[in-house]
């Protein structure tokens, strides 16, 4: 081992040098480059996380990775206790007898399985077989009962049960699941299967809880049962006169035309729905007594994001319903409670916003507290994201909960006995703003405190019953720690403490997490820096730019540790200095900077893209900023056409994969929400075919032929305007592909590099090397 990296770091060194060269690349430097990738990192990194497998009384247990292979780890908070799940060397010599097979210990085959009802035994599935193992004898036998996985998902109270059958959605008391058939809403009973249709006007175009946010759709229903199991809130969507999207198959033969509504912005018709009640156990439909809402959520318009029907809650005795309606352009929220038994719709309050609303990230923030009348609200009005505490009946506020320079990003627990609440808050580390900690603080805006004060980003995760956290913190180059937390912020136990070593032992090194000023010259801006593990600060380097405008997020994405961003890394390992800059006009900072840009989306963070890039090179004298490229995917693809067709003089290579170059063939919300109606934008300024003709640089395109979220027409009509631009081009093209390329995902990661490579670089690169993905050999059974 040892002779291995003595031999192998001289090695790395001169392909380093022969690629500033401008000599040809080799595929021994793209084999380098590649063990950067996530699937050769991640299989080096041992303890690195907790996916909790919960059991009654908030126990809970899991599969952690370590260099040997795996272990499963039981945890009883209540005894504060920590150990093996089972002994594993006493199993694999169970599964021998039983099976014939030989198993290594910390390779067993299987990574997941339940405890039997008196929690005395496993079952889990090997050898194509389900066995059930006795923990005090170790003796396997095969078993043929039903078992349900244990899940390690978060219960929530609010997440609906999937049944075992494909696209039902189970009743809270587990007696019935609901589906979608011919466009109406069916029962089916899960003792008996017996089905009972429950609505018989749908048809076509005009289905009952059928899920289309026209660039997201599925044949699951969106719909979310009443506590009581005995009324379904849901409702029947309206797509009649709405426009269609086309694609075609590429295929032997005629192709296979593929039609759905995908309205644009601007257009007269756009997809509403009708809200509805239905009793299940004497099918009755109840109209809510409103106008169709846009279809539309607090969070987005995919009108069941968070998992189930969003913005709705029912009461403990589903006799009233609380909802809120979204305007068409996000700028208006009406906060509703419907009279479950007559449709009746009192209207509470509501707000509006000159940009547009959001009701948190990654979460919806607003809870119904029926007990006591009383609403917990999100809202934005003093700069930052704050929680408000609202009389349901008068429509008043009570008071301000929280408030500050930092903002709530998610609120995780009403505790509504103790008149508690529990939320992540960014914005409370002078290191780094979008650094997330757990807090509580009192209904009354009294009693806050930090319940995971370490420095880091935290994530975490809540046990069912609420009482106890598993807290996992870390930083960009900062490996995670996990501990169990009591809601008291109080340390129950350590579960891991992530192991890197293995990973450094092969030259890996952190990223370098860095600050810059915005191009105003006065707002801070963050952003991570890749660089060659091998870099010699006495040469001059290509810098390449990732990224990903938002504006409902950014280049960087998660602030937490990872081994592997993307091939940031990998890219810089072939020469270059590679950066992911978040711009302004993205979220979790104040309303103010989130909206800086509202109203032109093509401005794309490229003025801060630029103002950093030059304050970084004044830095490091490394980076060349008379080479610089830039690269993005969706957004970031529309970001780098208008990089390089806006500021053709400072990007000189760029690859625009799958981008929404002009908004007005981009899903109708998109445009509406972040640049306003089309009546009241100037969308054609902003479209990127218009400043085609300034291209100087290389640009290479890439789409999907078969993209339904950013339709490939949005590049072609950029190809069309380089074409009459009399413009050189490269293009590549995914003929059967979606939005992400699929299983091509690997060949368009190669051909970014080479095109780099060749045209940032100067250096020939191998030909067609192949990108060769693999799994993680601690999950395969030995």
């Amino acid at each position: 081992m040892n002779k291995f990296f003595i031999t192998a770091i001289p090695l790395v060194l001169t392909l380093a040098v022969n690629a500033q060269q401008g000599t040809s690349l080799t595929a021994k430097d793209y084999e380098h480059a590649e063990s950067f990738l996530n699937y050769n990192t991640e299989p080096l990194i041992d303890y690195a996380s907790v996916r909790p497998n919960w059991l009654p009384g908030d126990r809970f247990w899991y599969r952690t990775l370590t260099a040997q292979g795996s272990e499963f780890v039981l945890v009883d908070p209540a005894k504060k206790t920590r150990a093996a799940a089972f002994d594993q060397q006493k199993l694999a010599i169970a599964l021998l007898t039983a099976t014939g097979n030989k198993y290594d210990a910390n390779h067993l085959p299987f990574e997941t399985f339940s405890f039997s009802a008196d929690g005395k035994a496993i079952i889990f599935k090997a050898a194509e077989k389900q066995w059930k193992c006795d923990l005090s004898s170790y003796q396997c036998v095969e078993d043929t009962a039903p078992v349900t996985e244990a899940s390690g998902e978060q219960a929530t109270g609010r997440r609906e049960l999937r049944a075992n059958k494909a696209n039902e959605i189970v009743s809270p008391d587990g007696s019935k699941a609901a589906f979608i058939k011919e466009y109406n809403l069916w029962l089916r009973d899960v003792k008996t299967d017996k089905l009972t249709q429950l609505t018989t006007d749908g048809v076509k175009d005009f289905g009952y809880a059928t899920d289309n946010a026209g660039w997201k759709t599925t044949e699951a229903p969106v719909l979310l049962w009443s506590p009581d199991s005995k009324k379904i809130a849901t409702f029947q969507q309206d797509e009649r006169n709405v426009s269609d999207m086309y694609l075609v198959t590429t295929n032997v033969g005629k192709p296979v035309l593929k039609a759905w509504k995908y309205p644009l912005p601007g257009d007269k018709t756009i997809i509403t729905i009708q809200r509805v009640i239905i009793n299940v156990d004497e099918p009755k439909v109840i109209r809510l007594q409103i106008p169709a809402d846009p279809h539309r959520a607090t969070l987005s318009d995919d009108i069941s994001s968070s998992g189930t029907f969003d913005d709705v809650s029912w009461n403990e005795d589903a006799s009233k319903l609380a909802f809120v309606s979204t305007s068409r352009d996000h700028k208006q929220e009406k906060v509703r409670i419907a009279d479950a038994a007559t449709g009746a719709v009192r209207e509470v309050f509501e707000e509006t916003v000159p940009t547009q609303y959001e009701s948190g990230w990654g979460s919806i923030n607003w809870r119904y507290l029926h007990k006591t009348n009383e609403i917990i609200w999100f809202s934005e009005r003093d700069n930052f994201g704050h929680l408000y505490l609202y009389d349901a009946l008068t429509g008043k506020v009570k008071n301000q909960i929280t408030k500050g320079d930092w903002l709530v990003t998610r609120l995780l627990k009403v505790d509504e006995k103790n008149r508690m609440l529990y939320f992540i808050a960014d914005g409370m580390q002078a290191e780094n703003p979008y650094f997330g900690q757990l807090c509580k603080i009192g209904f009354d805006g009294k009693h806050f405190a930090v319940l995971t004060p370490e420095a880091g980003n935290h994530n975490i995760t809540l046990s069912p019953a609420g009482n106890y956290f598993i807290d996992s913190y870390s930083k960009p180059d900062v490996a995670p720690v996990i501990v169990l937390r009591n809601l008291d912020g109080k340390l129950v136990t350590d579960l891991e403490k992530t192991d890197i070593s293995r990973l450094l032992a092969t030259g890996w090194k952190p990223v370098t997490p860095f600050s810059v000023k915005a191009n105003d010259g006065k707002t801070d801006i963050y952003g991570l820096m890749f660089t060659p593990t091998h870099l010699d600060p006495n040469k001059k380097y290509p810098i390449v730019d990732y990224i990903y405008p938002g504006p409902q997020g950014g280049s960087v994405g998660s602030w937490s540790f990872a081994a592997s961003r993307g091939d940031n890394q990998a890219l810089a390992e072939l020469g270059f200095i590679v950066v992911a800059i978040e711009g302004t006009s993205n979220p979790l900072r104040s309303k103010s900077f989130h909206d800086m840009s509202y109203g032109n989306m093509a401005e794309n963070t490229l003025p801060d893209q630029i103002a950093g890039i030059r304050q970084l090179a004044a830095k490091y004298t490394y980076i060349d900023t008379t080479k610089v490229g830039i690269w993005g995917h969706s957004g970031g693809g529309f970001a780098t056409a208008a990089a390089m067709f806006r500021y053709p003089d400072f990007f000189k290579v760029g690859i625009s994969e799958s981008g929404n170059h002009d908004n007005r063939n981009y899903e109708d919300d998109w445009g509406e929400r972040y640049d306003g109606l089309a009546a009241n934008s100037d969308y054609e300024a902003q479209a990127n075919e218009n400043y085609a003709k300034n291209l100087k640089g290389k640009l290479m395109l890439a789409h999907g032929m078969m993209d339904n979220n950013v339709p490939p027409e949005n590049t072609l009509l950029v190809v069309q305007a380089l074409e009459k631009a009399n413009k050189d081009y490269d293009l590549v093209i995914f003929p059967n592909s979606p939005h992400g390329y699929g299983p091509f995902s690997s060949y368009m990661m190669r051909r970014r590099w080479d095109y780099f490579v060749k045209n940032l670089l100067g250096a020939d690169p191998p030909k067609e090397y192949l990108l060769k993905s693999k799994p993680d050999p601690r999950n395969v059974a030995k």
